[in-house]
């Protein structure tokens, strides 16, 4: 069987096919990009004519390398970023830009919606319990989409008194795709709008009413398995595909990443590394740990939850310290080419690309990076803490600090947050030992083992970690077709193919810098917030 995944991401789309049999195989996968709007005020939107363009152009070119029949594709899924807002009218087209999970312009809207009166968590105390006794969770943070929703109430009425349908990302996709609006059950638990409890699952008429959301906006939910309906016509013709092959639900990223790595039992923690980061572990039952902004959020398998915390920003620190201090020249670096192909000396691999020599150059530099840290919160951060207004910093350089021991400090940063959210975990659940590592930086070896050495766990990791969205997608779509029997049975599907034991020999020097890692953002959260 064959099976067509979009994975839309912060910056681009993924384009994969894959043959599902006794595991899922990687046939193709195709990427295209699109900006990401940042504007002032916190704003952060991207255009979803773009995310089409690029999925037409990928799909295209997925086929012309594969050479196989659109006709033989048995269904289309989705794995996708979450939390974003797309608002669209009667017609399923956009009435403007989409607001991405990164825009943090509501700030006044949370502070009048819920941020008022005596708090816990940055959450009027009465508005607090109630969410959570109703969805598990609770809308606070700016980030949040129901708040990105009240913004565009009151900044733009005029757009707002045109929508139809509030919609998020992939399903403002499969709406342009089958004509049909519906949220899956992990993209409305998403919205903190949906009631979790048994004998209640759907849209929560006492939420919706407290925040001020009207119920008509809400789509129909169905489950992620569930087939949405057939690709029509005209999109099948801009896509190169065949009319009416079925579109499935499919999922959120925090929802299918972890079913791709193959982390679906009881207890499975997976750790992901891509443009943000998480760690995940999948537990029985609801959940929250409001002080950590840490929640058990509803994913695509039926009683289970993903108890989840997450990074704003992971492989884009190590992106920003590739493009700003990697290379040397300012503004020139952009027109020259760089010959990787001759390493240092000291090297004898051939690297066809920067990242990977910048992988190697660490692994030669000294455990902790000479002392030096890095804070990852180059775009504020959610979890243990959430603070807009948190940024990135270098600590401890001295006259012997050099780059290489600079561009070490931000791997280990990121590294070192995602152990907090490990830890924090532990606070609540027993996360798993080994656990799975996905995401671009799951590509790494060095990255892979600097994650063992710094936890103290094994990691394991899968084929094309990297794609391991649109493989949780495929397995919806496997579902969907009756190949297996429920996201469970995922594990057989995808094994582990690569195994990374923890060196005791290099986490006394993490360990040090960990715990001063830990105290670098009590110690200068009131100096964020006088430059923000």
């Amino acid at each position: 069987m064959y099976a067509l995944a979009y994975d839309i991401g912060t910056t681009g789309v993924k384009t994969c096919l894959f043959r599902i049999g006794e595991q899922i195989e990687l046939l193709a996968g195709v990427s295209g990009g699109y900006p990401l709007y940042v504007l002032p005020g916190g704003g952060a939107e991207q255009e979803p004519d773009e995310w089409w363009g690029a999925m037409c152009s990928t799909t295209r070119a997925v086929l012309a390398e594969t050479g196989l029949d659109p006709a033989e594709i048995a269904g289309i899924s989705f794995c996708s970023q979450m939390q974003g807002l797309v608002l669209v009218d009667r017609e399923g087209i956009p009435v403007r830009r989409a607001m991405s999970y990164m825009d943090q312009r509501a700030g006044e809207e949370l502070r009048k919606g819920i941020a008022y009166g005596p708090q816990i968590a940055g959450a009027n105390i009465v508005r607090l319990l109630r969410s959570l006794r109703v969805t598990g969770a609770v809308a606070a943070s700016a980030k949040d989409p129901v708040w990105k929703y009240k913004w565009v109430e009151a900044h733009e009425p005029q757009v707002f008194a045109r929508v139809h349908k509030w919609l998020d990302v992939k399903e403002a996709l499969i709406a342009r795709m089958t004509g049909r609006c519906i949220m899956t059950t992990d993209s409305a638990f998403a919205t903190l709008l949906y009631d979790i409890r048994a004998g209640h699952r759907g849209w929560s008429k006492e939420i919706t009413k407290m925040l001020g959301v009207r119920p008509e906006h809400l789509a129909e939910i169905i489950p992620c398995t569930a087939e949405v309906g057939k690709l029509r016509r005209a999109q099948a013709e801009e896509l190169g595909l065949a009319e009416g092959t079925p579109v499935y639900g499919g999922g959120g990223d925090a929802s299918l990443v972890g079913v791709g790595a193959g982390a679906v039992e009881l207890g499975d923690t997976h750790i992901y590394s891509g443009t943000s980061g998480w760690v995940s572990t999948v537990v029985g039952k609801s959940m929250v740990d409001t002080s950590a902004m840490i929640a058990a959020i509803v994913g695509a398998q039926e009683g289970a939850f993903n108890y989840f915390a997450e990074q704003e920003t992971a492989g884009k620190c190590v992106e920003w310290v590739k493009d700003h201090l990697a290379l040397d020249e300012i503004n020139l670096y952009l027109s020259r080419e760089f010959d990787l192909t001759h390493p240092a000396p000291d090297m004898e691999a051939v690297y066809t690309n920067l990242y990977d020599y910048l992988m190697a150059v660490i692994s030669a530099a000294p455990v902790g990076a000479g002392g030096v840290l890095f804070t990852p919160w180059l775009h504020g951060n959610r979890c243990p803490f959430e603070d807009p207004k948190a940024r990135g910093m270098f600590f401890n350089i001295s006259l012997e600090t050099g780059k290489t021991e600079m561009i070490r400090a931000v791997v280990e940063g990121v590294v070192y947050h995602l152990r907090w959210m490990l830890e924090t975990q532990d606070k609540k659940i027993t996360t798993s030992n080994p656990v799975r590592f996905v995401g671009g930086g799951a590509l790494s070896d060095v990255l892979c083992q600097i994650v063992a050495d710094c936890t103290g766990r094994t990691v394991e990791t899968v084929a094309s970690p990297q794609n391991v969205g649109s493989v949780g997608a495929a397995v919806l779509i496997a579902v969907g077709q009756r190949c297996i029997e429920d996201v469970a049975q995922a594990k057989r599907l995808i094994p582990a193919v690569k195994t990374f034991p923890p060196n005791a020999a290099n986490k006394a020097a993490y360990d040090r810098n960990y715990e001063v890692f830990k105290q670098l953002y009590a110690a200068n959260k009131k100096l964020f917030a006088k430059l923000h």
